[in-house]
């Protein structure tokens, strides 16, 4: 059963926000999200959060400037996903901008798993370097950082996953460990990389080597932060806001690096529109694809390069992985629907699936469409090496998901080998003959955490509109802002008769809709059969441009018959 509720906002403040100027249904929105005043919405660079409250920032920067002075050896070992490759992107040009240079090296997560482990290290060791900087990762790399200190080489860790028990023994900046006064937890892996550049910069003109008026614009890198942000789906608070926008900003002026333009021309979408929906839902998940299914290496030089026929090559082919992607992604959800077949979803709290054949690079998607599709905790797990299988969950809101692992690894120590992550997306490994046990350890402490009520699926929406205020200007309005994680783009309920319906690329529905005599353009993806003539739809407005004309269009996201 779905449940349609509409978000509660404060009328007053809604009507203030009008009154400075904002569109009304904006500020309708706004309000439900939190936002009191208009300069809460300002998304200008001075905005943001200065890095000095970061633990440890000051210290870091003196080490890289030391580095750079020395002229050592710095290695940045990243993480495989969009977030590991942006923030390595972005370590590796920003060095190179304030004078320096550094090599890296990214795990392949068929190999070797995820983070700073000891056999990482000793990879990394085989190119001497005399620093090794982590970007995405290593709060958890207690043995990695131990490998390193034994064959003498220093780690700096920059990460933003939550901390275990213990932490390692190196120079971490992570606005998620503890002690860190940073007002922001939510800043993703490359947005802590980014504020390491702001602090070694300052800290570079502290000792001369630039003025204000030499000093590297350090803007420059935020079209990669801005991906990274937006795919690795952390909360889009006030800060991040300003990141994105600022970067989105850069790709909309024909200002961004040569990978993200040809990754948008890969996904024939225009920069000159660019959009959090296009990072997160079109760019990102090709640049992922390489991790997925290669080797992540490939996504980094993407957006290394500086050459356009080099940077669309290599988008092609992520293009193409990310094709290959969602063929394998749909067989194995059409086996993981088939082995739920047997099972009553009803009495469960939770989903724990196995299958031997399935991709370890694609089990995290499986886990967020069946989360997705069933509202429960999912857990999917693929076959690993020497008798593990590695698992990737997705959570519902009212679950934080590594803290449950957290409560099932107490319960059973020697049952997860390890594991790690945040409250809506976790990772571990476990062995291959622990698995039924998982699933019921799993699924006991799930329903010790959460009420029958949890598992009702809730759409949330921003109310009804009147047809008037159905128009153009309403859907370009929202087309300019931020939405993302924790700042929900909008959306809308409503009851309309269905005047008219085709199938439209052999999948999707192209539709007519009409409410109080107005009719409406609309589009309903993936489903081919007819709707009932009356439906309670929930949509969001968009602007559909074609041929160089743009006209209002209603995306709908949910529907049931009205009766």
């Amino acid at each position: 059963m779905v449940k349609i509720t509409a978000r509660p906002y404060p009328e007053s403040v809604a009507h203030s926000l009008t009154a400075s100027g904002l569109h009304p249904v904006l500020a309708r929105i706004y309000a439900a999200r939190g936002i009191a005043q208009p300069a809460q919405l300002e998304t200008r660079l001075a905005g943001l959060i200065p890095f000095d409250s970061l633990k440890n920032i000051h210290a870091a920067a003196q080490r890289l400037a030391d580095a750079l002075a020395r002229q050592e050896r710095i290695l940045v070992v990243a993480d495989y996903d969009a977030d590991g490759a942006t923030a390595c992107a972005v370590a590796l040009r920003g060095l190179a901008l304030l004078g320096g240079s550094a090599d890296y090296l990214v795990p392949n997560r068929f190999e070797y798993g995820y983070g700073l482990t000891p056999e990482i290290v000793r990879l990394a060791a085989e190119r001497r370097p005399d620093l090794i900087v982590t970007v995405d990762n290593g709060i958890a790399s207690v043995a990695g950082v131990a490998e390193a200190k034994r064959l003498g080489i220093e780690v700096l860790v920059t990460d933003h996953h939550l901390p275990g028990d213990e932490l390692p023994e190196a120079l971490i900046v992570n606005p998620n460990q503890p002690g860190c006064p940073f007002p922001s937890k939510n800043l993703a892996g490359v947005g802590v990389m980014f504020y390491v550049l702001l602090a070694l910069r300052a800290e570079l003109r502290t000792r001369g080597i630039f003025s204000a008026d030499t000093a590297p614009n350090l803007a420059q890198l935020l079209d990669i932060v801005a991906l990274g942000t937006v795919a690795d789906v952390v909360r889009l608070d006030a800060n991040n806001r300003i990141l994105v926008e600022q970067g989105l900003r850069r790709m909309r002026a024909g200002r961004a690096c040569a990978g993200i333009r040809a990754l948008f021309q890969a996904a024939a979408r225009d920069p000159a529109r660019a959009s959090a929906f296009d990072l997160g839902f079109m760019v990102g998940p090709r640049l992922n694809a390489a991790g997925r299914l290669e080797d992540m290496s490939l996504g980094i030089a993407c957006l290394l390069t500086d050459d356009d026929a080099a940077a669309l090559a290599i988008a092609r082919r992520l293009h193409a992985l990310n094709a290959e992607r969602r063929s394998i992604e749909a067989d194995m959800q059409e086996t993981a629907l088939a082995s739920l077949d047997a099972i009553e979803t009803a009495d469960s709290y939770s989903l724990a699936l196995f299958d031997p054949e399935w991709h370890q690079g694609v089990i995290g998607i499986l886990a967020s469409r069946l989360k997705d599709k069933f509202h429960r905790p999912a857990v999917c797990f693929a076959r690993g090496n020497d008798g593990e299988i590695k698992g990737s969950g997705r959570s519902i809101g009212a679950l934080h998901l590594r803290d449950a692992l957290d409560i099932v690894s107490k319960r059973a120590p020697e049952l997860i080998l390890k594991f790690g992550g945040h409250a809506a997306a976790a990772g571990l490994s476990i062995r291959a003959a622990d698995f039924e046990r998982f699933a019921a350890l799993f699924e006991q402490t799930v329903q010790g955490l959460l009420s029958p009520g949890d598992l009702a699926k809730v759409i949330e929406t921003d109310g009804e509109l009147p047809p008037e205020s159905l128009n153009l200007e309403l859907a370009q309005a929202l087309d300019g802002q931020v939405w993302g994680q924790g700042f929900a783009a909008p959306s809308f309920s409503g009851v309309f008769r269905v005047v008219q319906q085709r199938v439209v690329g052999d999948k999707h529905l192209k539709l007519r809709l009409q409410m109080a005599g107005q009719q409406f353009e609309s589009i309903l993806f993936f489903r081919d059969q007819p709707l009932p003539e009356r439906i309670h739809a929930v949509y969001r407005p968009e602007m559909n441009v074609y041929n160089g004309s743009a006209s209002l269009q209603l995306k709908l996201e949910h529907w049931a018959e009205e009766t």
